[in-house]
């Protein structure tokens, strides 16, 4: 049985724990949202009765339990209290992302059936009224803004705070019947529906019941002792089960305050006004971070460069240390405190990471030298593995215990074990319920005994305990040789460069590895504003001859450092081009989470993996395009291959586990 903070018990449903949360603690901050520059909050007790006028209101819109709610949009208040509502009256919330194009959504929400649906904008309301023919069970559609829709058709569109209203009209009515829906919820009802990304095919539907969520969140609140005084930012997608749980797991358990920003666009000089205290952010918003560090630091004065290069390079010897509680010399510690007072501290304090007590990345591997780079600055940083089946947490790294090539321990409560084919599989409260409609791939995935597959390959260091994931169980493969293939492990390799945004290796059942390489527009295109080359788009700046120079530097290094790991070294990149368009998730490439999908893009572009295996020095292409509108058109480019120099490997190879 799940207890509270307070020590309170039963409390087996997320509008159980905001009614525990009103009492305890009403008055303090529950939610913040900038609009308009403004910052405006609203108190446990205030954002209760949001969701309770909200509630009637989707009772007197008809709303029946066990009926899917749509959710769309970025992360604002209104949603967050949109899923609470519909929990409340005994329907399932399903968050969709709100950059998914309207054929994704007509996907989700035919796949679910949902009859309501609660959008943000204009935006959102016009995908939707683009695939309502295929939607014949979707009845009502809530927007909360208003902006642009005076116009349309209301006879099933309606505005969020008129049902608010309408709701509140019928208090009396509805009332009753609101309560013994809320006393009805059971530790075994759903509590939310997430889909998966996608990444092998259709998304798939991921049942997570009230236990999953609040056993989850207690686990990890009690892991880093979170407590209501935490503050977080909810920026990433709402579709996703870790916004899910930081937003309205962890938030309703501890109780600490939600912070919505006004938009991406202004998401890091809000992050620096709320300056919360407890973070996630996967990897590539920390490579974003700390490339515009280094983009500023070469624009800066050669006095104030030598200050932060000799000061960063004395926090990378000794400030992981120092923040693990380890031994360290007087006069390195007193050298450290001089750097927090001139270049630390106003770092974090410009990235808005001063006040971060627990920090959390996961979702891919994190360059080593951008992990330890945060960590020397003494932001405790720390990495995660999970999966949306487990309701986020597998594993997790306690402190004093953090490594940039481990994943952690096994989380509270979880069973982690790795199989004789190297497959890593665990089980735990967490464990979602089922994948809906889907019962063959629910028995493929979770056994009759609730151990579920990852999916992943990985070990656990026998010294240490600590799992570390190699790849995709099902990308890891032999090559012609027999020598083990993993093409994540030198992906992220190469993605460690600022340079780089994304890389795809191909190798499985061939000779050698060829690469196709993303470059990152605003690290490349202020190194080549600093050394005068004009470009005029991506394609153009992709293509030059310096550019490419300085890709195969990145490739070549990274091949000197594969040479060092003797299971992996045949996986050195032999020849490599730098695609003259980046991999887009409206183009079917990337999932909406930013993953590979490596089939689909081999299928796509097989004429250019075809020119690297057969020895082609160019080729030309044409690349079907999706535009922001949805039209679609056509990019012309031929691109140049190059060879990348490998090193001779003398040492015998180590061969994957069959």
């Amino acid at each position: 049985m799940a207890t509270t903070p307070a020590g309170a018990a039963d409390l087996r449903s997320i509008p159980a724990l905001l009614e525990r949360n009103v009492r305890a603690f009403g008055d303090a901050p529950a939610y913040r949202e900038k609009e308009f520059g403004i910052w405006q909050g609203w108190s446990w007790a205030e954002a209760a009765r949001e969701i309770d006028a909200f509630a009637l209101g989707l009772l007197n819109l008809g709303v029946a339990e066990g009926d899917f709610v749509a959710v769309i949009g970025r992360n604002r208040p209104y949603l967050y209290w949109a899923m609470v509502a519909a929990q409340s009256v005994g329907a399932v919330p399903v968050p969709l992302y709100q950059d998914a194009v309207a054929e994704e959504m007509a996907y989700v929400m035919g796949h679910c059936g949902a009859r309501f649906a609660v959008v943000a904008d204009q935006e959102q309301v016009d995908k939707l009224i683009e695939v309502q023919e295929r939607l014949h069970q979707l009845e009502h559609i809530i927007y909360i803004d208003p902006r642009g829709l005076r116009k349309y058709d209301h006879s099933r569109l309606h505005q969020f705070s008129h049902v608010q209203d309408q709701g509140r009209a019928a208090e009396e009515e509805f009332a009753p019947e609101l309560e013994r829906r809320r006393a009805r919820l059971t530790y075994d009802d759903i509590c939310v529906m997430l889909y998966t990304s996608g990444t092998t095919g259709k998304p798939k539907g991921v049942v997570l019941s009230n236990r999953n969520i609040i056993e989850t969140a207690k686990a990890s609140a009690e892991f880093d002792a979170l407590t209501r005084q935490e503050e977080v930012l909810a920026y990433l997608p709402m579709a996703w089960v870790g916004d899910f749980i930081f937003s309205i797991g962890q938030a309703y358990w501890a109780g600490f305050c939600v912070n919505c920003p006004e938009s991406p666009d202004t998401m890091m000089t809000d992050l620096r006004e709320i300056g919360p205290t407890y973070y996630f952010a996967p990897p590539r918003i920390f490579e974003t971070q700390l490339t515009t560090v280094m983009i500023r630091m070469e624009d800066a004065g050669k006095i104030k460069k030598r200050i932060f290069d000799a000061f960063m390079a004395h926090a990378r010897r000794v400030g992981p240390a120092i923040l693990d509680g380890k031994p360290v010399g007087g006069w390195d510690r007193f050298r450290y405190w001089l750097g927090n007072i001139l270049v630390y501290g106003p770092l974090k304090n410009v990235l808005g990471l001063s006040r971060i007590r627990v920090g959390y990345t996961a979702g891919e591997a994190i360059g080593p030298e951008i992990f330890d780079f945060y960590r020397s600055l003494g932001i405790n940083l720390k990495q995660l593995y999970g999966q949306t089946e487990a309701s986020v947490f597998i594993t997790q790294q306690p402190d004093g215990e953090v490594r940039s090539d481990t994943v952690g321990v096994p989380s509270p409560g979880v069973e982690v074990e790795v199989r004789e084919n190297g497959e890593v599989y665990y089980r735990s409260p967490g464990v979602f319920v089922e994948y809906y409609k889907n019962p063959e791939s629910t028995a493929d995935t979770k056994d009759p005994d609730g151990w579920v597959a990852t999916g992943d390959a990985g070990f656990f260091e026998p010294d240490t305990g600590h799992l570390r994931i190699i790849d995709r169980a099902k990308d890891v493969a032999k090559m012609a040789d027999g020598s083990l293939f993993a093409p994540k492990y030198v992906e992220n390799k190469l993605k460690f460069y600022p340079n780089i945004l994304e890389a795809v290796v191909f190798g499985a059942g061939r000779d050698r590895c060829c690469a196709f390489v993303n470059i990152d527009l605003s690290a490349v295109g202020n190194w080549a504003e600093r050394n005068n080359i004009a470009y005029a788009s991506y394609q153009e700046l992709a293509g030059h001859p310096r550019v490419l120079e300085m890709i195969q530097n990145h490739v070549e290094e990274t091949n000197r450092s594969i040479a060092e790991d003797e299971m992996l070294s045949a996986c050195q990149v032999h020849r490599f081009l730098v695609l003259h368009k980046e991999l887009d998730a409206d183009d079917g490439e990337l999932t909406r989470t930013r993953k590979v999908r490596r089939k689909i893009i081999g299928e796509k572009f097989d004429d250019l993996v075809t020119a690297l295996y057969d020895g082609s020095e160019s080729v030309y292409t044409e690349t079907e395009v999706t535009y922001e509108d949805g039209r679609k058109g056509k990019i012309k480019a031929t691109l140049e291959i190059r060879d990348a120099e490998v090193v001779p490997v003398r040492t015998p190879r180590k061969e994957a586990a069959e």
